[in-house]
This record gives structure tokens, C-alpha cells and sequence, in this order.
């Protein structure tokens, strides 16, 4: 371990005086042009300037209690700081499963970067790009993601369903331990939401196909183009296939629009619109292949950081105006900021306090106008945002060619009305214990979004971890057959 107590004897007013070097991102004309990631790579120079900014703060850190994932960020800062970038990247592996992907879509600046001691200063340590930074240095040194030594074989088998940041992260935790996993999903790829909701500008694929090419050198099985419930079912898995069965499949059903003329051509849902706008061809059903003729005009309803994919995707489709339509004002949008700022400086605009009543089409059935009702914000609701109501009277239309929607999602509730004993509520989200992820059905456990809807990829991660050191003491305590 590297002495980190001469730290603490700097002059911590010299530090905090040191300018901060900001994130380079690729020039806003030039990234719309493609799906290309939109923030710039860090160099080894820059790493360690920004990491040396780190105050080392004694225990307990701000920083590390705003992560979801308790990262011991100060540590890893300060291993980047020696240029000790391998070490670095050790230490987010200790507490993170999927540091590759949650460096790039955690909302760093209400969590660790947020809760900084330099905001009050400067800016934050830009804890996001240094993590990217050092696991992106040590799967180049190790040309690909380090495998961890797996245990001996313990003859249990575990079937996961759902290829997500869930899935994903309970098949790494049991193949570690021994157990046999085999990992099913519907689509043609691993990833779940990170691949086929995420867009490539904030999280390239190849992060998502060099964890699966890890977890297949651990001895895990992938079958893809299976959809549980409806191609085999989890009674299926449980009779004869696997001891013991992990439900990983997200909500990844678009909520919908009810009103008047929304089964019009050219409205699109925010997944199937996502998915279709940037993934190739071999990362996609065929009937999704092709990509959406957008037109000249686009609006997108919705606020969070769904919305500002669509939005950023739609422009790079070659949208001429594309418009954020939300019934709320920006202070009161659930989305990160910085998303929004990347959408302005790619040339969206935005509507506030509007509310979609009605989608008109032309002569041949496709959208050709929005009309929208203006509103204005009431009492707070449960959320304990305040309410945005309807101002009679105050109403406009807006010209578009294609409307999409980002209005939240839902479970697929196929796997609750397939699966004897499973306990399931709210649109089909699984009921599942908060601790261990055990359901209603003897063998089977849930965590992330199929059981809290939806939420960070982080968020994801933790409650599958949890769930995964459930599993692996139900296997352990399964009577050995003779």
C-alpha cells in the first residue's frame, strides 16, 4: 500500500487553487454528424493534474458517501495522481462491477463530483472521466477487461435472465464463485438498457461487448434471441435447466401517449426509436433494422435523460429543428443538466410548460401537427415537485414530421403472467425482497429495474450484487443429490 499521510500536510489553500482543466468534448458540429462519444479522452498528463486537486479529506469522504457504489474515490485519486493507473483501476473494481460503463452514464455532478469539497472552489475533481480514464488505460494494457480466478466447479447451475447491468453483474459475481451460469435475453446482444436504450455519443458498444467477452472466458453462456416467457418459461428453467433463477429484465416498456391521433404514422416510442437510430443492423431484429426517416421537423415529449438521447438522436439523424416539448419548467426537469446543455449546444430547442393534447395527421395518416395546451405550475404532487395544471384557453400548434415519445417506462409483465407463484405488482414489476431479491417463488430472485422500475445503471448494479450473495447461500444450502 502507497503512504498517502504526507497528503494532508499540503497546503490545502495552494490546492484548492490549482485551475481545474475542463473536460474536452468533440466540437458540437462535428459530433452530430455521428454517434461518436461526445466527451474526449483524457491524457495521462491531465489525469494526474486533475487527480493531484483530490484534498485527500479525512474519513468520512463527501465524495465516497455520494457514490452509490461506496468507491474509495481519494484512493483511487490519489494511485492516478503517482500515475499509478492499474492500481487505479484495482480500486474501483473493489466495489464497482461495471466501472466501464458507470463512468460514463452515472450523473457524476449530483453524486461523487457534486458532493466535491473544490465546488465551493472551483470546479469538482472530474471524478467521472479520471475513473473512465483508468479502466480504459487498463483494458488497453490488458487488451481487454481482467478476468478474476474462478473457483472451483460447485455443479450448480444458474440460470439469469435478462443480459442488463443486473444480469450482467450477478453472472459475474456466481461464475466467480463456481456456479455454472448461462445468461438469456431476448435481443440479438447483451446490454439491456446500456445497449439498446443508451446511445452510442454517451456509451460506446464495445464496453458492453468486452464484459461479455470476459464473462465468457469465466465459463458463462449467453443465448440470445430468447425470450423467457414467451420461448421457454421460468417453470421451464427451473425443471431441469438451472438450481436456481435470476429475473434481470429491466422495464423496458415506453409508457403511451393517450390522446387523440397517437396511432398516427411517424410517432415513434423512445426505445424502439433509440434502438432503431444507433445500432447496427447485426445488433437488431430484423423488422427494427432500418432507421427512422425522421423529416425536417421532430419534437420530443418528455424531460428526463431519455428525452435529451432522443432529442441529441434525432439531430443526428438530420432533423433540421428538433424541440423538447415538457409540461414543467427546466428547474423542475428530472434529467442531468449536462445533457441538456450537450442537446443545446447541438442546436435543440425547448418548450416548457406544455402539455401534448392532440397529434394531427395529413392525407396520408402520418403526423403533420402538434397542438398543446399551456400550463402553469400548482401545489407540489408526491414527487414533491409542483404540479403543472392546464391553462384554459392557451393553446398552440406546432408543424412536425415526427414525434417521439420519452414518457417513462414500464415491466413487461410477461414474465409475472408466465411464471407460477411469482408475485408480482404495479404493471408487473416482481416483488422481491430489498435485501436478498428472493420473490414470492421458492429458487427464483429479481433486482434492478424489473423490481423498482426504472432507475441509474448503478442502482442496477447494487441490488444485483446483493442479490447475487443471496443466490450463491440458496445454492450452498441446496441438499446434494446422490
Amino acid at each position: 500500500m502507497l503512504d498517502r499521510t504526507g497528503e494532508l500536510d499540503i497546503d490545502r489553500k495552494q490546492r484548492r487553487a490549482q485551475a481545474p482543466r475542463p473536460v474536452a468534448k468533440r466540437d458540437p458540429q462535428v459530433r452530430i454528424t455521428d454517434f461518436a462519444e461526445t466527451k474526449l479522452p483524457l491524457d495521462a498528463e491531465t489525469a494526474m493534474a486533475e487527480a493531484a486537486r483530490c484534498l485527500q479529506c479525512p474519513t468520512p469522504q463527501a465524495c465516497v458517501r455520494a457514490c452509490p457504489a461506496g468507491n474509495d474515490i481519494p484512493r483511487a485519486l490519489w494511485f492516478i495522481e503517482q500515475g499509478a493507473f492499474l492500481e487505479a483501476a484495482d480500486v474501483f473494481r473493489e466495489t464497482s462491477s461495471l466501472p466501464e460503463i458507470c463512468s460514463r452514464v452515472c450523473p457524476q455532478v449530483v453524486q461523487c463530483e457534486g458532493s466535491c469539497v473544490q465546488e465551493g472552489y472551483a470546479e469538482g475533481v472530474p471524478i467521472g472521466m479520471l475513473e473512465r480514464f483508468v479502466i480504459d488505460y487498463q483494458r488497453q494494457v490488458e487488451d481487454g477487461l481482467p478476468v478474476p480466478d474462478v473457483a472451483a466447479p460447485t455443479g450448480r447451475r444458474v440460470a439469469v435472465v435478462g443480459a442488463g447491468p443486473a444480469g450482467l453483474t450477478v453472472a459475474e459475481i456466481l461464475a466467480t464463485l463456481g456456479h455454472a451460469v448461462t445468461v438469456y435475453d431476448a435481443w440479438p446482444k447483451a446490454g439491456g438498457a446500456t445497449r439498446y436504450g443508451i446511445p452510442s455519443f454517451k456509451l460506446p458498444k464495445d464496453n458492453i461487448d468486452l464484459k461479455v467477452e470476459q464473462l465468457e472466458k469465466m465459463g458463462t453462456r449467453f443465448q440470445f434471441n430468447t425470450k423467457i416467457g414467451e420461448n421457454v418459461t421460468v417453470d421451464d428453467l427451473l425443471d431441469g435447466e438451472a438450481d436456481a433463477v435470476f429475473l434481470g429484465t429491466g422495464a423496458g416498456v415506453s409508457a403511451p401517449l393517450k390522446i387523440p391521433g397517437a396511432d398516427l404514422d411517424g410517432i415513434y416510442q423512445a426505445t424502439p426509436f433509440l434502438v432503431r437510430a444507433n445500432l447496427t443492423p447485426d445488433e437488431l431484429p430484423s423488422y427494427m433494422a432500418a432507421r427512422p426517416d425522421v423529416g425536417k421537423r421532430v419534437a420530443v415529449i418528455g424531460g428526463g435523460d431519455t428525452a435529451m438521447d432522443c432529442v441529441r438522436s434525432a439531430i443526428r439523424l438530420g432533423a433540421e429543428e428538433v424541440t423538447c416539448v415538457y409540461r414543467r419548467t427546466e428547474a423542475q426537469m428530472p434529467g442531468n443538466r449536462l445533457e441538456r446543455k450537450n442537446a443545446r449546444d447541438e442546436g435543440a430547442s425547448f418548450i416548457w410548460l406544455a402539455a401534448p393534447i392532440e397529434l394531427i395527421g395529413d392525407a396520408h395518416g402520418r403526423v403533420a401537427q402538434l397542438r398543446c395546451q399551456r400550463m402553469q405550475l400548482g401545489a407540489p404532487d408526491a414527487s414533491g415537485r409542483r404540479r403543472p395544471e392546464p391553462i384554459e384557453g392557451d393553446e398552440f400548434t406546432m408543424a412536425v414530421d415526427t414525434v417521439v415519445l420519452a414518457l417513462g417506462f414500464w415491466p413487461d409483465p410477461l414474465i409475472g403472467e408466465t411464471t407460477q407463484g411469482l408475485e408480482t405488482h404495479d404493471w408487473g414489476l416482481v416483488t422481491a425482497d430489498e435485501v436478498s431479491g428472493r420473490t414470492s417463488r421458492p429458487g427464483v430472485f429479481a433486482a434492478g429495474d424489473t423490481v423498482h422500475g426504472p432507475d441509474l445503471v448503478v442502482t442496477a448494479m447494487l441490488r444485483a450484487q446483493a442479490a447475487a450473495d443471496s443466490i450463491h447461500t440458496y445454492l450452498l444450502d441446496l441438499p446434494i443429490e446422490s
